[in-house]
């Protein structure tokens, strides 16, 4: 071995004197030139070429999403995948939701069909999903077409189903969160709900308008910051403000506070508000000020009371708070209210109830009250 060795550090010190041709032909008979994995490499390299052709050419993806994909994904012929382009071009999707599909999971390219992906349609379709929403369900998270349905997408559908009034309402749900039927954290965390007090109706709740919280993984700790506030998991609007904390980031959350604050509002005003009604702080910095600017500039009426009454700041301006407020304010100038009447409940009113008590009950005022209830005055 030494003698093999002292040899080859002869020859290399003498290689400077070959000729360049002797070179090439004295490198490639060296030992590691003749590694067997030279021809594994060349190999691999055309076939990452080759799948990259496929993912540009044939798939209309760009070079650089192409390179992308080819260091998770790579195949020699076209078979397989063209066997799944073509499935998902029968079953109603478009390129670009097979585009995004290869995106977010490329190995499901080189999948069969029939035997791993059918199944899973014909599973949403007999639960009640359209076409069009296994389109959106699939495109919008592929992941669950690879994990097994009889284990994982069956036992996550009666898990979201036992919560919801039909079969309708769970498929909305996993459409509007496909992660729900493929997330181990699903079933950990409606445990944890439950068990922390929350009712079948507060899940439900969730599942309904955002089910990606019940899927998160810092779930505990947002639930745990809602319970200090002094919410009642028991009640309906502990989810209400936990979907309000988690629909929005801190600085999002912050840029409210500071609207409000600009008004005059102290930040436990502000907190005590968001306790009444959750919701209030879902609307945007732009909604907050103009309701503001309407009920204080507009109006001229006190800003605590807008406060004591947050959900008005869900109410559309146009067609409620402005109509509403000309007729009270009209009632008002009359002397036909109360003095010292809450301002704010003519608006917290439905439309019937508010016909009744501030437009019909007046006879001799009813048409003008109508034409102001109309924005005609």
């Amino acid at each position: 071995m030494f003698h093999l060795h002292r040899h080859r550090l002869r020859a290399l010190l003498h290689l400077n004197d070959l000729s360049q041709t002797s070179k090439c032909h004295f490198l490639l008979l060296q030992p590691h030139f003749l590694n067997p994995f030279s021809t594994t490499t060349t190999s691999d390299s055309n076939q990452q070429s080759f799948t990259i052709s496929y993912l540009t050419n044939t798939c209309g993806l760009s070079p650089q999403d192409a390179l992308k994909v080819s260091k998770r994904l790579r195949f020699k012929t076209p078979k397989k995948p063209d066997s799944v382009t073509t499935f998902f071009k029968n079953h109603g999707f478009f390129i670009q939701n097979i585009q995004s599909i290869i995106l977010k999971d490329p190995e499901l390219l080189v999948s069969n069909p029939i035997k791993s992906i059918l199944p899973k349609f014909q599973f949403l379709a007999s639960k009640g999903a359209s076409p069009s929403d296994i389109v959106a369900t699939v495109t919008r998270c592929p992941r669950f077409l690879r994990v097994s349905l009889e284990k994982h997408i069956i036992p996550a559908f009666d898990l979201v189903r036992s919560f919801c009034p039909s079969n309708q309402k769970a498929i909305d749900s996993i459409i509007a969160c496909p992660t729900s039927i493929s997330d181990v954290r699903m079933k950990r965390n409606v445990k944890f709900l439950i068990d922390f007090g929350f009712p079948g109706s507060s899940i439900y709740h969730l599942l309904r308008t955002r089910p990606s919280i019940i899927c998160s993984t810092d779930l505990k700790n947002a639930v745990e910051e809602i319970k200090e506030l002094g919410f009642d998991p028991s009640k309906v609007y502990f989810s209400v403000a936990l979907l309000a904390k988690r629909a929005i980031t801190k600085s999002q959350w912050d840029a409210k506070v500071d609207v409000l604050k600009s008004w005059g509002y102290s930040e436990d005003e502000i907190l005590n508000a968001f306790k009444r009604h959750p919701n209030f702080m879902l609307r945007s910095p732009d909604k907050l000020n103009a309701v503001m600017s309407f009920w204080v500039d507009g109006l001229g009426w006190d800003p605590s009371a807008l406060l004591a009454t947050p959900i008005l700041f869900g109410f559309s301006i146009e067609k409620r708070l402005s109509p509403r407020a000309s007729i009270v304010k009209y009632l008002l100038s009359k002397g036909l209210l109360k003095e010292g009447a809450c301002l704010c409940t003519p608006f917290n009113l439905s439309d019937e109830d508010f016909q009744r008590r501030y437009v019909k009950r007046f006879a001799l005022d009813t048409s003008k009250l109508l034409k102001l209830n109309k924005g005609e005055c």
